[in-house]
This record gives C-alpha cells, structure tokens and sequence, in this order.
C-alpha cells in the first residue's frame, strides 16, 4: 500500500529504529511561495512574539469583537451536541458534495490533540478522521512515540467535510468550521497540539505557515503549545522528509514530557 518504504518495522526491529532518519536523506523539496491570506481570515491574524523566544505565541485566535452568534452557540455545546451540530452543518459550500461529516475520533480528555487538513474519501466513507493509507501512517507515527489511537489522544481535522477531489481546503472553508475545532480544543483541553501539515497549522496559528520554516519550533493556541510537522499525506508522497518527520516526533515528545507533572 506504498508504506512499506516509510514506517513499517522490519522483523525483529523496532519502530524507532525504522523511523530513524535515513543516512544521507536527498534534499528537501522546494516549496511553493506562499499565497496570501483570505480576508475572512484576515481578522484573526495574531502578531508573532519576539522570535527568539522558544514559544511563539498565537494571539487574537478569536475575539469578542470577529465572533458571529454562530460562534457564540457553538462555544457553549457538549460533546453530543457539537458533533450533531457538526453532523448537520451548512456554513459553507463543503456541505453540499459530502457523504458525512466526520467530528473527530480518540479520547475526549486526552492530553494529545492531532489536527489535520480535512477527511479524504475512506474518511467521508467511515466518518471517522486518518483511516486510509495516510491513517495507518500516522498510527505508526503515533507508535513511534509510544501512543495509540483512542489512548490519551484525540485526532480531529481543521474541516469536517470532504473537500471536492480531495483539494487543500480554502479559507473560507478553514474559517467556518474554525469554531467546532475551537470548541473541541476547550473540551478536550489537551497538553500538546500537533499541526499536521500546513492547513492545519495555518487554522490554528492565524497566520501564513510555511512548514520547513515552522518544523522545529514551539508555538501557543489559547495557551496550549502547538507543534508543527508534515501531514502523513505528504510523507506519503516525499519519503525524503521522514526523518523531518521523525525529528518532529521526538521534539513533540520531549515537549510533552516537560509538560506532565512529575
């Protein structure tokens, strides 16, 4: 199934030893310019902090001042009422080509949250985020780093619908269905974010990500560190930035044990 070259362990090996980066890895791919920010975005863009600084705060995520009634609604539902909600969503034009939905799978009061892009076709199938080719991908990151989808983590996209032929979602998409993630982030109350790919970065963070530039550091949503990596998809298609993609892992890791209480 094209994971073979990628994250699967070989007899008698270990799961790190097989994500651990490949001698000599080819060059990284040179990535598009960057396109500019969508103006229903555009409110909610933070301001960096000092660059210097280890944590890159996210700020003005949404204010009293770019918050719609809808926004206000969402903020105050429970599990089984946000993911009706999301279920039967209209906001924007996603809605229209979809099969379902799909909330968000894992534990609800896990300490890792994982957000990616938007469901694919098995995804909009199942209703359930990551179970294609990339989802298996990204359960055996997760292994890598001794996690287990359901277990202490709750995997969630930055769209709930499928977008048409499995396109980057837009903005505008990004930015309506923006407060269900907001809401999911405040129930759920996780230690540690991973961005899974640049859509989702970009959602969380409010401003343009360009992932090589972004790998490596730590930045905040609402308070909570935010780690950014490549989205499995990707790996998918350019082997040569696994071991980016490990390196991120193990970051992430490190970040979440300086997290929990001793």
């Amino acid at each position: 199934m094209g994971l073979a070259p990628l994250w699967r362990l070989r007899e008698g090996g270990s799961v790190e030893a097989e994500l651990a980066p490949a001698p000599a890895p080819a060059p990284a791919p040179v990535l598009p310019p960057l396109v500019p920010v969508s103006p229903s975005l555009a409110p909610r863009l933070p301001v960096l902090g000092d660059q210097r600084n280890d944590i890159l705060p996210a700020r003005g995520v949404v204010t009293s001042a770019t918050r719609s009634d809808g926004d206000d609604a969402v903020a105050g539902l429970d599990w089984e009422a946000l993911e009706a909600r999301i279920r039967g969503c209209e906001a924007c034009g996603l809605c229209k080509r979809r099969k379902q939905a799909v909330p968000g799978v894992g534990d609800q009061q896990a300490d890792w949250l994982f957000v990616g892009e938007g469901p694919g076709a098995e995804e909009d199938e199942r209703g359930e985020p990551f179970v294609g080719q990339a989802g298996r991908l990204l359960d055996a990151m997760l292994a890598s780093i001794d996690l287990k989808r359901g277990e202490d983590v709750y995997i969630a996209n930055a769209v709930k619908c499928r977008p048409p032929n499995n396109r980057t979602p837009e903005a505008t998409e990004l930015a309506a269905c923006f407060p269900y993630l907001e809401r999911q982030i405040a129930l759920i109350q996780p230690r540690l974010i991973i961005a899974l790919g640049r859509p989702a970065a970009q959602a969380l963070l409010n401003e343009e990500v360009r992932i090589a530039t972004a790998r490596g550091r730590l930045y905040t949503h609402g308070g909570i560190p935010v780690v950014v990596t490549y989205h499995p998809a990707y790996l998918l298609r350019n082997l040569q930035d696994k071991s980016k993609a490990w390196e991120d892992l193990c970051f992430a890791r490190r970040t979440m044990k300086s997290l929990k209480p001793a």
